[in-house]
């Protein structure tokens, strides 16, 4: 009989049993088998597929740039000799088959020039408007986004008709008939009609490369402004569309370039056959490069007195272009370091 002062001795845990980890894969498991030098080798069915895939990539770009440097070796070669400051500065004579290009000069940048200043904001504008502003999933901003890449594929000849109907003989028309007693002022081919027939050509593509920055820009970036007390406005104005920039301006290169090198929308628009003159108003004719040459490859007297007029034409047509190209790539690099030094 134990005694009632006395405490009782507390009794022993069970023991439990440890958990074994749980058997994790080894690399002889989830790894290629290694070959006798220790690599791992994957199997000959997917190297042999890789190795098509680069031969045939490869090969398409070697095709690319053989393309382009045989096009560009061939113009050089029969073009650079007859370059020429007088070629450069001096007006065409005897039909066409002596002197030089200058007023194609001028009015090629003329043309162009006119044509950024046209389409650039109004390409901008709608595509701010299309994904900042208008609602995704409105019918009307489908039917707006269906008409761009339709307008994207319309051929360049129809360009030129429409800018024949429209801006000459409505637009052009009915200013004369306002402003100037009916007489023929801005009711003919005219540069600035060409312009604008070019930047209604060129629209799509500034549309589609500013929409394109801007769905780049994050999310995050709008509703922090938003947060911090701006407006819609301000937002997109002051935030989205600086970041957005570069992207715009690449757009507007692709623009120059496919602008500069157009001719059948500015042969009903303003376009002249022989024009020794330069263009002073914007409702005069003017020569141009592409239409030049052209003109010289179809429709000269003497073949083989142009030839070397003609290669030389599309050389400066060239350089002309490279350079538009070029000014537009130094600014938008300049305000991209710029963007980098202020973040």
């Amino acid at each position: 009989m134990s005694n009632q002062g006395e405490m009782a001795l507390p009794q022993p845990m069970p023991t439990v049993a440890e958990p074994k980890p749980a058997k994790v894969p080894g690399p002889s498991t989830i790894l290629p088998k290694m070959s006798g030098g220790g690599e791992f080798r994957r199997p000959l069915k997917h190297r042999l597929s890789d190795l098509a895939l680069a031969i045939a990539t490869g090969s398409a770009t070697a095709m690319v740039v053989v393309i382009l440097m045989v096009i560009l070796a061939d113009v050089a070669i029969h073009g650079l000799p007859a370059l020429s400051l007088d070629f450069l500065i001096s007006v065409p004579r005897a039909g066409m088959t002596e002197g030089g290009i200058m007023p194609a000069i001028v009015g090629t940048v003329a043309l162009v020039v006119l044509m950024t200043i046209a389409v650039v904001p109004v390409g901008v504008a709608t595509a701010i408007y299309l994904h900042e502003y208008a609602p995704a999933q409105s019918p009307i901003t489908r039917m707006v986004r269906v008409a761009i890449s339709n307008l994207a594929g319309v051929p360049s000849i129809v360009f030129g008709l429409f800018g024949l109907g429209f801006f000459i003989q409505f637009v052009g028309a009915g200013i004369d008939k306002v402003a100037f007693g009916g007489d023929k002022v801005f009711g003919q081919p005219a540069l600035i009609w060409a312009a604008l027939t070019l930047a209604v050509l060129t629209l799509p593509v500034v549309i589609v490369a500013t929409e394109e920055s801007l769905r780049a820009i994050p999310r995050e970036t709008r509703e922090a402004s938003l947060a911090l007390g701006a407006t819609k406005f301000q937002t997109v104005f002051h935030v989205v569309v600086p970041q957005a920039m570069p992207g715009i301006l690449t757009g507007t290169i692709l623009a120059v370039s496919r602008g500069a090198g157009e001719v059948a929308p500015i042969l009903f628009t303003g376009a002249a056959y022989f024009l020794p003159s330069l263009p002073r108003r914007l409702n005069d004719q003017f020569m141009e490069l592409g239409y030049h040459v052209y003109v010289m490859s179809t429709q000269s007297p003497d073949v083989d007195a142009t030839k070397p007029i003609l290669y030389a034409t599309v050389v400066v047509l060239l350089v002309l272009t490279f350079c538009l190209n070029a000014a537009a790539v130094v600014v938008r690099s300049q305000m991209r370091r710029r963007m980098a030094v202020g973040h």
